[in-house]
């Protein structure tokens, strides 16, 4: 095995280390090293279409899919082996290499770490062979006693992997030291022997004013402070963990509401990243039907539990306000789950989410069935009327993931198509299109045609949060990570 690693720990979710260890893996790619990263386990609904074993195509967490292009390396379903896919509060489903595994997804979990670990391992140690550096992501915190026992995503594998490891917190927060010395103390003292250093992530003020705490703590800990990171808006990177930022708006006068519908169940968020760096473009993440009032769009995003979203849509007092914001001719866009929130009727023949109507602003029925849909899609708009036409003939790349297939009702007058093979729709009108396609946003030609605009590519993403993690950490710090 070549490949020295670099691992990023967190005392808490939410810390930064999806940040950081994006980062970390465009500044070694910058060095000329071969990078790849890893996260053993994740617990996401943002998932990304990646390649898998002999050919055929798997999910990810879209952490990995980012870091993966961060480390110019083309992202693959061993970069995060275990992905849960929460359905419900008390239940995932389990990916493992990028397929859906009925029977480890109903084995308790305690059961399924010993059976999940072989794979896990070894899919880290072919991505040691294959690079120079393996930047690996932790899970929570390394210092979940309760947990360590079953643990295959922190400690398990930052000993296995002998990485070098940071542990990141967010000092935003409050109790940022308290946060790093807590953590230390928990874990053994073989594990605390891999800790090369503490971060301190979203700093606002003058660091000076620190002082003399990364001292004190270095005291106590023999674990130097290696960097104080501070507060970067608007990063370019989609929050994985479904944390939504009202606070990022575009620079100018905002000229477009853009209210996307943040269910419970809210998959692939990630997608939309993009317009919140569009010009005069505002995006609010919706709950209410108050804050529907003055929305211009209405966006229903992807589903992990199409039906239980639909159930909750109803009950917040959504369901009607969107008909209304509909039939009054304004845009609305559905993707995915949200498109077959859009039909008449969700049909549940195997008893796998359940059956409902629809909002009825698109004449078609979805099935649903134990098979899923993972691949990814290029297809061209047909022509189309009213909000959505400057999509018309346009070229667009994207990714399908989805249980349930949707076709027009039978007993109804059919809608307009917008893309062939059964991946979009809109009603007469023109202003309510549904899609399978996820990554529209993504996709530059869209953005022109919507919007006149185009975001920040992901390279100049991926170039700025290396250049801070360079201008703010040690002298040294981030090679000598790697030095052997």
């Amino acid at each position: 095995m070549t490949a020295r690693c670099v691992m990023v720990l967190g005392t808490s979710s939410g810390a930064g280390k999806s940040w950081l260890a994006t980062a970390l893996c465009r500044w070694y790619a910058r060095q000329g090293l071969r990078v790849a990263p890893f996260k053993a386990q994740n617990m996401s609904n943002n998932a990304r279409v990646v390649a898998a074993a002999d050919g055929a195509l798997g999910e990810i967490g879209c952490a990995q899919y980012f870091q993966a292009l961060a480390a110019r390396a083309a992202p693959e379903v061993r970069m995060n082996p275990v992905l849960l896919k929460p359905e419900r509060d008390d239940h995932s489903q389990l990916v493992l290499l990028g397929q859906v595994h009925p029977q480890l997804t109903a084995l308790p979990w305690r059961q399924r770490a010993p059976l999940l670990w072989p794979p896990v391992r070894d899919a880290l140690d072919a991505l040691r062979a294959e690079n120079d550096v393996v930047v690996i992501e932790g899970a929570g915190s390394p210092a979940e006693i309760n947990l360590q026992d079953s643990d295959i995503v922190n400690l398990r594998v930052a000993a296995h992997a002998r990485a070098a490891c940071l542990l990141v917190t967010d000092i935003d927060r409050g109790g940022a030291f308290a946060h790093l010395y807590g953590t230390w103390a928990l874990l053994a003292p073989e594990h605390r022997a891999l800790l090369r250093g503490f971060v301190l992530n979203r700093f606002r003020g003058d660091p000076a004013l620190l002082e003399p705490g990364p001292a004190q703590l270095e005291g106590l800990t023999g674990v130097p402070t290696v960097a104080t990171l501070p507060m970067v808006w608007q990063h370019g990177l989609p929050e994985e963990d479904g944390v939504f930022d009202d606070r990022a708006a575009a620079a100018g006068e905002v000229r477009l509401r853009i209210a996307v519908i943040a269910w419970p169940r809210i998959s692939n968020l990630d997608e939309f990243q993009p317009l919140k760096n569009i010009p005069g473009v505002r995006l609010r993440w919706v709950r209410t039907p108050a804050e529907l009032a003055d929305a211009d769009w209405v966006v229903l995003p992807g589903s992990k539990n199409t039906v239980a979203d639909l159930q909750w849509l109803r009950a917040q007092g959504l369901a009607r306000a969107i008909v209304d914001h509909a039939n009054a001719g304004r845009p609305v866009l559905g993707i995915c789950g949200g498109l077959q929130v859009l039909g008449e009727a969700l049909v549940d023949p195997a008893d796998i989410a359940g059956n409902a109507p629809g909002l009825g602003l698109l004449p078609l029925v979805t099935q649903f069935a134990e098979s899923k849909t993972v691949r990814r899609t290029g297809v061209r708009f047909e022509a189309l009327a009213g909000p959505w036409s400057a999509l018309s003939g346009l070229q667009v790349q994207g990714y399908e993931i989805h249980t349930g297939q949707t076709a027009q009702h039978a007993g109804m007058a059919p809608g307009r198509i917008a893309l062939p093979h059964g991946l979009g729709w809109t009603n007469e009108q023109g202003n309510v299109l549904g899609i399978y396609l996820h990554g529209l946003f993504e996709d530059a030609g869209v953005l022109q045609a919507l919007f006149g605009a185009a975001a920040p590519t992901l390279d100049s993403v991926f170039d700025r949060l290396a250049d801070v993690i360079e201008s703010h950490f040690a002298t040294g710090a981030l090679a000598g990570l790697i030095a052997c």
